[in-house]
């Protein structure tokens, strides 16, 4: 950091994070990353930053992307629950940052769960 400006812009940033956070309404969607020990030796963080780099490229604005701790399901790690506003949910699994975009893509933008994807596609 060099500057008071470059500062600034760094506390507006995450603002505006807090901020989507707390306008969480009927329409938004929850992507839940588990970031527990199991979770991050998996690489659940790349996914995290994955996730909050393809929905901030993508400017949609009714989706929050948060962490969590142990899910409690850690051989399928990493594992991230998608949070519909209807409230269903989908639990991926074995999610890696190439999975990211198909995710965001078919199921976050277009309402289609990507099956292949999911815990019930392992547990077969």
């Amino acid at each position: 950091m060099k500057s008071l400006a470059e500062l600034q812009a760094i506390k507006e940033r995450m603002q505006n994070k807090v901020n989507l956070r707390a306008s969480e309404g009927e329409d938004t969607i929850r992507v839940v990353v588990g970031m527990a020990t199991c979770g991050i030796a998996a690489g659940a963080r790349p996914v995290l930053n994955a996730f909050l780099k393809e929905i901030e490229d993508r400017r949609l604005s009714n989706v929050i992307c948060t962490q969590t701790g142990c899910i409690g399901i850690c051989q399928y790690e990493p594992v991230v629950e998608i949070l519909m506003p209807d409230g269903s949910k989908t639990t991926y699994v074995k999610m890696n940052e190439d999975k990211v975009a198909k995710v965001v893509t078919e199921h976050i933008v277009n309402n289609k769960p990507v099956q292949e994807f999911t815990i019930g596609a392992y547990e077969k």
